[in-house]
């Protein structure tokens, strides 16, 4: 009795899931079969891109392989848009509702890391994806193949589009394509990005401006004549010590970073050149506006004070991510359709040693589907160029588990776990919950009309301009 008992009340837990994530179960029984049967191609593909670990706008050989991967599939690929070689858009189908999904593939330099609980490059000096970019796309990839398969079997009516986007870690691919107009017509738009927790995401990001600023001098030498010198590193240095002293004046929203990247060469030569790279961050856009009018002046005062010239260069920059709390709705109702991540033995022990090594707490792994929250005016975490995207059009995004609780992102722990079944499951765990989602958006109108009112009201009024400069990408010359 008590066996029956259970069994009724998991059918009833079953049954309940199915109603509530909406949509045809059958229809996305189906894409989560579609990915299955496909996992050993997408896990290839992830791994591929993991060994490549190639860094912004030098993707040359991961973004063929993603590329490539979709024209096998049957979608229509175009590459090197918006002036990327490394950037590229596959579609499949035709007319509406247009459904996007977005994915990335660069890596973070000076990480590299072998599939191994304790810190082991596996090829010194070289990039490492610490922040799971190479399953980001091809986990991305694998979902839109899945609702291609539907399309092709006419159990889905309208087009699906893939996007192939370089450099999130550095100019931000996205921009220059939002900038083209890449992403304009589309209804609704989804992305991923590994985590340690799996849940819709209803947290915004931060804005950032990027940008450099350079301090020409006049050389002399530094012993002989140093009053016929004027150092441009004075300038620099007085330039720093001006946004140190900014951090007291500032919200508590706000972040500045930098790295000098050039100041002099030999110590007997007055520097008549110096160069300083810096982000500020805020939870807002005007926030962080405001703070670039006072970094300016900083920039001029410092100048001034070392009798050299200066000139700030924007380089890039993220809105801030809009939330869409109807699409993150869905997809947790399709996360809880889904269910929580499950890990071997074997995979817990991994995430262990790395939390030993790291000094984070041993708590292992996180697979469990975290309730949906309530957004907060002020995000915590980073920033990202898929705000841009969300800016244009309502775009929902879902965390995923891959790396092990507490320990650091974009470092070595994140490229172990990226690298073997830990990442390979959260990979193949996002593609099926997007793929159930794209679901329920091709099928369900009311869906996205919601979606779609709540970011018309959302961005009533607001105009999308890019943060990034005018003229081309900075493509690397080789």
């Amino acid at each position: 009795m008590k066996l029956r008992l259970c069994r009724i009340a998991n059918l009833f837990f079953l049954f309940s899931s199915v109603v509530f994530a909406g949509g045809d179960f059958k229809k996305k029984t189906e894409a989560v079969s579609s990915i299955e049967k496909r996992k050993t191609e997408l896990i290839n593909l992830g791994d591929q891109i993991w060994v490549f670990a190639e860094t912004a706008l030098r993707e040359i050989k991961s973004a063929k392989l993603l590329a490539d991967y979709a024209e096998q599939q049957g979608f229509k690929v175009e590459r090197g848009t918006a002036g990327m070689p490394t950037a590229f858009v596959a579609t499949y189908g035709e007319g509406k509702p247009i459904i996007g999904i977005l994915g990335e593939f660069d890596a973070l330099p000076g990480i590299s890391q072998k599939a191994s609980p304790v810190k082991e490059a596996y090829e010194a000096g070289a990039a490492g994806h610490g922040c799971g970019h190479n399953l980001f796309g091809a986990g991305s990839l694998g979902a839109a193949v899945a609702i291609k398969e539907l399309i092709a079997a006419g159990k889905l009516k309208g087009t699906i589009r893939f996007y192939g986007t370089p450099a999130e870690e550095s100019v931000g691919g996205k921009i220059y394509m939002a900038r083209d107009g890449l992403f304009n017509d589309l209804d609704v738009c989804l992305a991923w990005h590994p985590d340690e927790k799996t849940r819709a995401d209803v947290q915004s990001s931060l804005a950032l401006v990027d940008f450099i600023v350079e301090f020409q001098g006049k050389a002399a030498h530094a012993a002989f004549d140093p009053w016929n010198g004027r150092s441009a590193v004075d300038g620099l240095e007085l330039f720093t010590h001006g946004l140190n002293m900014l951090r007291e004046h500032v919200k508590p929203t706000v972040r500045i970073h930098y790295t000098i990247q050039k100041g002099g060469d030999v110590p007997n030569v007055i520097p008549e050149y110096a160069k300083i790279w810096c982000w500020v961050r805020d939870s807002k856009r005007n926030g962080v506006e405001e703070v670039l009018a006072r970094v300016r002046e900083i920039a001029k005062g410092a100048a001034m004070m070392a009798g050299v010239e200066s000139k700030l260069t924007i380089q890039t920059g993220d809105y801030e991510m809009l939330v869409n709390v109807a699409g993150a709705k869905l997809l947790q109702a399709n996360l809880t359709w889904l269910g929580p991540i499950k890990y071997t033995d074997e995979e817990q022990a991994f995430a262990r040693a790395i939390q030993r090594a790291t000094g984070a707490e041993e708590k292992g792994l996180n697979g469990a589907i975290q309730p949906l929250e309530e957004p907060k005016p002020d995000p915590p975490g980073g920033s990202t160029d898929v705000a841009d995207v969300s800016w244009i059009v309502p775009t929902l995004h879902v965390s995923v588990t891959t790396a092990a609780e507490g320990a650091p992102w974009h470092a070595w722990p994140v490229v172990a776990c990226g690298g073997m079944s830990i990442g390979h499951k959260g990979m193949l765990y996002a593609a099926k919950v997007l793929a159930a989602t794209m679901v329920d958006l091709f099928e369900d109108a009311k869906t996205r009309e919601a979606i779609q009112t709540e970011f018309k009201g959302k961005t009533k009024g607001h105009s999308y301009k890019p943060y990034i400069p005018d003229g081309p990408p900075p493509v690397p010359a080789n």
